[in-house]
């Protein structure tokens, strides 16, 4: 059956977008009609010549998502019922593993269940943050607004995520070409060196010496040095799988400088705009607090944030047991202490969320800022170090030629 690009404008006044299976363009008009929706341009979508392998299915991004959520709030919004909202959403995905999520939503709303109890048959792509705070806009009456603060958290939450990443890609890039280069060099390149120095019968400078027994090295246990670090990487990621060693790792990353100070402020940004938005979105503390421990990607974090929820089981503050972790800065527990006295503390949380945020673009802007001269630095110790090493031998043969 062909596939249908369609744009039209809601009752609203709003644009939509999507695409739908159909026999013919007639039956598109009629779709959308029936859903509200003045059409203002439907074409056949061309074939698609690729082909996908068993297996490698699409996942659903978190622009996808965010871009799902901020139109279904839109819908309701504007009025139309939930299920119609999920219909119209659905045939509009592109993503075919969205799409059958969504028709599968709305076949479990049809037939009686709860929004939020629908959702919660797919975690892969709604998560425990998103379920809970549908499930308090269902029960409260405002699923609009709280579609629409969902939508915002995980705007910010990619721009961050974004900017994280950008700032990696610089310093990955240099070092992968450095390895390659250096690893070019050892196998291929100081090997003919070595051949034209054994001509010269005379003892080789110590850092020749040295580079041609790392070439020789390198040369014969090539293979078993990768099996190493492949083993290295493998004992590592079993050790932090564990808790106590999870919680060592993570520790000592923490307390790394320049990169510590940089997961802290990630931390406590995500902290403080998670927990924020679920509170202002009138989701239980302790219910809220239990799904920000296991959303802090920390595991000292986590920890400390499971201590301010037992505290306030007992009846007692959040401020003190995250003050006392040691782990949050003292503006962020003296913020949190004054919301918790003066009832707004969804206002100082999403204020602590804003502030970390440019604190974590400052960090990231540092980080970037160091990391480009001490890897033209390690660049020319490392690769111009092997240059100089084989050349010294020739520098010393024409020395003697010419003395």
């Amino acid at each position: 059956m062909p596939k249908f690009e369609w744009e039209g404008k809601t009752r609203a006044g709003g644009t939509m977008t999507g695409e739908l299976d159909a026999p013919n363009e007639a039956f598109v008009l009629a779709q959308l009609r029936r859903q509200q929706i003045v059409p203002v341009k439907v074409r056949q979508k061309s074939k698609d010549l690729g082909f996908k392998m068993p297996g490698f299915g699409k996942k659903v991004t978190q622009k996808e998502l965010a871009i799902f959520t901020r139109q279904f709030a839109t819908m309701i919004d504007a009025g139309l019922p939930l299920v119609q909202c999920l219909d119209i959403l659905g045939l509009q995905q592109t993503n075919q593993a969205f799409k059958s999520v969504v028709m599968k939503v709305k076949e479990d709303v049809e037939s009686g269940s709860t929004f939020a109890d629908a959702l919660l048959k797919h975690p892969k792509v709604f998560d425990e943050l998103f379920v809970n705070l549908v499930a308090a806009g269902e029960v409260g009456g405002i699923l609009d607004t709280i579609l629409s603060r969902l939508a915002a958290y995980i705007e910010k939450a990619m721009k961050l995520a974004k900017k994280i990443k950008s700032a990696m890609v610089y310093p990955s890039t240099i070092l992968a070409v450095a390895v390659v280069v250096t690893v070019v060099l050892l196998l291929y390149v100081i090997p003919i060196f070595g051949k034209m120095f054994a001509d010269f019968n005379q003892e080789l400078p110590a850092p020749t010496q040295f580079v041609l027994a790392l070439s020789d090295f390198t040369r014969k246990y090539f293979l078993l040095v990768i099996v190493v670090f492949v083993l290295i990487g493998m004992a590592i990621r079993w050790y932090y799988g564990k808790e106590g060693g999870r919680r060592n790792i993570d520790r000592i990353l923490l307390k790394t400088p320049i990169i510590g100070s940089l997961l802290q402020r990630i931390a406590v940004a995500r902290f403080a705009r998670t927990l924020g938005t679920m509170v202002s979105s009138g989701v239980p503390i302790l219910e809220g607090m239990d799904i920000v421990a296991k959303s802090a990607g920390n595991k000292v974090i986590e920890e400390a944030i499971t201590r301010a929820r037992r505290s306030i089981s007992e009846g007692k503050t959040i401020a003190d047991p995250l003050a006392e972790s040691k782990v949050f800065p003292v503006m962020v527990t003296q913020m949190v202490a004054v919301g918790e006295a003066t009832g707004a503390l969804d206002t100082m949380l999403n204020k602590i969320a804003d502030f970390y945020d440019d604190e974590v673009d400052s960090a990231v802007d540092a980080l970037t800022a160091l990391l480009e001269p001490i890897l033209m630095i390690f660049l020319g110790v490392v690769i111009g170090g092997l240059v100089i090493a084989m050349y010294l031998p020739i520098f010393k043969l024409a020395g003697v030629v010419g003395g």
